[in-house]
């Protein structure tokens, strides 16, 4: 029987986590995730002397990566092309989001000085 990421554990609510962490939290070995850290540039974690050190949402895009790798069987290329994808859906609902609550905030003070 095949793991997929909908398995795996849940995250613990730490800042940091170790490579080892990390390889056991997303059921990937440590030499996958540092070839991972040089074909994806967005998974970059906190290096200090020579120690990587992986933040939550590191955590999250690992799992992601692993996703499109292994379950929906993207080559390297194709999740980088996805993961771009992703990352200008997301700026554009975010800019939608900044745009409504500009207008809410401006149809309040229109209303104030009515």
């Amino acid at each position: 029987m095949e793991l997929r990421t909908s398995d795996l554990p849940a995250i613990p609510g730490k800042r940091y986590f170790t490579i080892g962490e990390v390889s056991e939290l997303c059921f990937v070995k440590s030499h996958v995730l540092r070839y991972w850290e040089q074909e994806f540039p967005q998974l970059s974690p906190v290096r200090r002397g020579n120690r990587r050190y992986y933040r939550h949402e590191d955590v999250h895009l690992v799992r992601l990566i692993r996703s499109l790798l292994y379950d929906q069987r993207f080559t390297i290329d194709g999740a980088r092309t996805q993961l771009k994808r992703n990352a200008v859906k997301q700026k554009k609902l975010n800019y939608r989001t900044e745009i409504e609550q500009a207008i809410s905030e401006l149809e309040e003070v229109i209303d104030i000085l009515s």
